[in-house]
C-alpha cells in the first residue's frame, strides 16, 4: 500500500493495525506500507499503474479523483464492505463518500477529510504588539484584510513571517483555494470545461495575496520560507492533523476558522481516498484488508490523524480523545463545522497535466510589478484547450 506519510507514529499504527489482520488471517504473509514522496506522490502512482507495477493499495489525493474513479484503475469495494461483518458502512457519510464514487458506487475509502484551519502564534502576536487571535476574533477583525494588517505589523515588529498559506510554497496553487474560496472564486466552472481563473472573484483574490507578499510584506515572498511549527510565523493555514506537533513548539497558540473574505464564513476542507487497485496483485484480499483497515474501531484509532468519515465518530468526545492537544471548544467550533460544511479543494481530469499547466501559467503574477488581470487572462488561454477534454 503507497502512502504520503513517512511519520513514525502513523506508520506504527498502521503496522499495528496490519499485524492484527495478519494475526486474523494467516494466509497473509506481509502488509507493507511504502512511503512516496508527497510533491510526486500521483505522479510517480500513475508510473507504477502504466509500467504494470500498481500497489494493491493506494491512497489517492482529492485532486486526483476523478482521474482514478474514472478510468477504471480502482477495483470496486462497496459489496465487500457491505458485507463485513460490524462494517456499519451506513454510517459513512454521503459527503464524505460523494467524490469517491461512481455510478452511485463506492470505489474509494474516504480515509481521510481533514479541514483546512489557522492556527495563531499569541506569543508572536503579544511580542509584535498585536492582539491575540481570540482578541482579532472578538473585536470582529477575523478576516482576511484583518490578518493581512496584523501580519504586516508582526514582519515589521519581529522581521517573522504574518501568514503562511502551508505547503503553497508559489508552487502547490491549488492549496491557495483555501484563501481564493473567501472571495467566491473557483479555477473553472462546475462543469469543469470552462476556465474562472479571469473572473473578477479570482482577480481580486490574487490581488490581496499579491499585495500581501509584494507591498504589506504579511506573506513570505516567492523563495522565502517560514515554518510556523518553529514559531517563524503569526499564522498558518493548514489542516488539523499537524496539531500533533504544537505541544512541543515551545508557545501559547490558537485555533480558529478560515478567516472570513468579502463573501463572508467559508470552509474548505482536504480528503483523501484509499483505493484498491484494479491491476494489483492481490485485488480480493486488499479489499478485505481495507474494510479491516477501515473498519468501525480502527477508523476511531486513525481518527487522531485523519478525520473519519463516519457520521458516528464525528462528535467532540470521539475526537477530542484522538486529538488531546486540541480543547473541547476547538473541536466543536471549529474542527466539526469545517468538516461538515467544508468543500473539497479543486479538481479536474488529467489533473497531473492540467495543475502544472496552471502552476506555469501562475508563474507570471509572482513578480514585483505583475498585471493580475493579464497574468490571469494568461493561466485561462493556457489551461483552458486541456479543460473540455
Amino acid at each position: 500500500m503507497t502512502v504520503w506519510t513517512a511519520n513514525e507514529d502513523q506508520l506504527a499504527l498502521f503496522d499495528d493495525i496490519a499485524d492484527q489482520y495478519i494475526a486474523e488471517h494467516p494466509e497473509v504473509k506481509s502488509i507493507t506500507f511504502e512511503p512516496l514522496p508527497f510533491e510526486d506522490y500521483t505522479t510517480t502512482l500513475t508510473t507504477q499503474v502504466a509500467g504494470g507495477k500498481a500497489p494493491d493499495l493506494a491512497w489517492i489525493l482529492e485532486n486526483a479523483a476523478l482521474d482514478f474513479v474514472d478510468s477504471g484503475a480502482l477495483a470496486p469495494i462497496q459489496d465487500t464492505l457491505e458485507k463485513t461483518d460490524g462494517y456499519e458502512f451506513d454510517d459513512l457519510s454521503d459527503a464524505a463518500t460523494a467524490l469517491w464514487q461512481k455510478d452511485g458506487e463506492l470505489i474509494a475509502y474516504p480515509f481521510s477529510t481533514s479541514p483546512f484551519v489557522m492556527f495563531a502564534n499569541d506569543d508572536l502576536l503579544r511580542a509584535a504588539g498585536q492582539p491575540t487571535a481570540a482578541e482579532l476574533q472578538a473585536a470582529g477583525k477575523w478576516n482576511w484584510e484583518g490578518i493581512s494588517e496584523v501580519g504586516a505589523a508582526v514582519n515589521a515588529a519581529t522581521g517573522k513571517a504574518g501568514f503562511v498559506v502551508r505547503d503553497f510554497d508559489y508552487t502547490s496553487w491549488d492549496n491557495l483555494a483555501s484563501v481564493w474560496m473567501g472571495w467566491g472564486a473557483e479555477p473553472w466552472g462546475d462543469d469543469g470545461a470552462s476556465c474562472e481563473f479571469d473572473s473578477p472573484e479570482m482577480v481580486d483574490a490574487f490581488t490581496f495575496l499579491h499585495e500581501a507578499a509584494f507591498d504589506k510584506k504579511s506573506m513570505p515572498g516567492p523563495g522565502t520560507t517560514a515554518d510556523f511549527f518553529a514559531g517563524e510565523s503569526a499564522f498558518t493555514v493548514t489542516q488539523i492533523s499537524r496539531a500533533s506537533v504544537l505541544p512541543d513548539s515551545g508557545f501559547a497558540w490558537d485555533l480558529l476558522p478560515l478567516p472570513e473574505g468579502p463573501e463572508g464564513e467559508y470552509s474548505m476542507v482536504g480528503q483523501a481516498g484509499i483505493g484498491v487497485m484494479a491491476t494489483g496483485k492481490n485485488a480480493p484480499v486488499a479489499a478485505d484488508f481495507l474494510a479491516f483497515f477501515s473498519n468501525p474501531e480502527n477508523s476511531k484509532k486513525l481518527a487522531q490523524w485523519f478525520p473519519p468519515a463516519r457520521t458516528s465518530q464525528l462528535s467532540t468526545e470521539t475526537l477530542a480523545a484522538a486529538n488531546p492537544v486540541l480543547s473541547a471548544d476547538q473541536i466543536e467550533n471549529v474542527v466539526i463545522p469545517g468538516i461538515e460544511t467544508g468543500v473539497v479543494r479543486p479538481g479536474h481530469t488529467d489533473s497531473a497535466k492540467v495543475g502544472q499547466t496552471v502552476r506555469a501559467a501562475l508563474d507570471a503574477i509572482w513578480t514585483p510589478d505583475a498585471d493580475i488581470e493579464e497574468s490571469l487572462i494568461g493561466v485561462c488561454d493556457a489551461v483552458e484547450p486541456l479543460l473540455g477534454k
